[in-house]
């Protein structure tokens, strides 16, 4: 095609193509924040329950005691924070330590 092998067009487009996503991000490698974010809550009330969603009305599937410390996401809705797959915790009932560098 147009004297140019394919291979060298498959060359030509991956190039572009990382070339287009570096250009977006800013010039940083992708997801570099993220990798160096830290992002650790303890918590502050009694006893803290973890709910299977963002709510209060959604189901509690395990319970923290007070002072205890656990790695979160930096995801945050409706006051609650993420810590994994289907466990939230009340924002109001944690805090952020001091070596956290998520909001």
């Amino acid at each position: 095609m147009f004297g140019v092998p394919v291979r060298g067009l498959i060359v030509i487009a991956v190039l572009g193509v990382a070339g287009v996503m570096y250009a977006v991000n800013g010039g940083n490698p992708m997801d570099s924040a993220k990798a160096d974010e830290i992002c650790k809550i303890t918590v502050t009330a009694d006893i803290l329950n973890v709910r299977s969603g963002p709510g209060d009305m959604q189901p509690i599937v395990a319970t923290m005691p007070r002072d205890a410390v656990t790695e979160a996401l930096p995801r945050v809705e409706n006051g609650y924070r993420m810590l994994g797959e289907r466990r939230w915790v009340s924002q109001e009932f944690t805090a952020l330590t001091s070596d956290s560098t998520c909001k």
